[in-house]
């Protein structure tokens, strides 16, 4: 005998590097896709608050505008940091289906923050139509789902590995009917 006792002892080191083998380089992705994304929620939330509380602009115009400048700066990090690795056969089509993409996210967060705040806001305007209300239905609950939604679109739409399908085809039974 050995001394080494047979059971999970021995089995998990290689399942842990089997799963690491297998979803590592996600792992990198999504801490490399956080980062990005965290400096361009900073970016966003800062001038959101500027806008609305120092120069007056109205809720939705400013979630509009503050978008738009952190997505611009999102692109960036993400297409020359996150998925720098990835093929860039059309940066055209990336760019525009990048803006796509956060064009619904946005739509995202304006629509958690105009039913937070005009919605909900005329039922409960003391709680709802509140800088607070506007941060949390804007920022946690918006940006919550729409990052959800853009991590899933960019990998699978904008920044394809080679030889990924960007739409997928569509396959014809040639046997079915014969």
């Amino acid at each position: 005998m050995t001394g080494e006792q047979p059971g999970p002892r021995q089995t998990r080191p290689g399942l842990v590097r089997a799963l690491l083998d297998r979803f590592g380089h996600l792992v990198r992705e999504l801490s490399k896709f956080a980062t990005v994304g965290g400096i361009a929620f900073l970016i966003d939330f800062a001038l959101f608050n500027y806008m609305t509380t120092v120069r007056g602009v109205e809720q939705v115009t400013a979630k509009t505008i503050s978008t738009i400048i952190a997505a611009t700066f999102a692109f960036v990090g993400n297409r020359f940091w996150t998925w720098r690795h990835r093929q860039r056969n059309n940066p055209a089509r990336e760019y525009a289906l990048f803006f796509f993409f956060n064009a619904v996210g946005l739509g995202i967060a304006v629509a958690c923050l105009a039913i937070s705040r005009y919605g909900l806001g005329a039922i409960w305007p003391d709680v709802f139509q509140t800088t607070l209300a506007d941060n949390i239905a804007s920022f946690i609950v918006g940006t919550g789902l729409g990052t959800l939604f853009r991590f899933w679109s960019y990998r699978r739409f904008v920044f394809v590995e080679a030889g990924t399908q960007s739409v997928p085809q569509v396959k014809h039974d040639r046997d079915h009917g014969a």
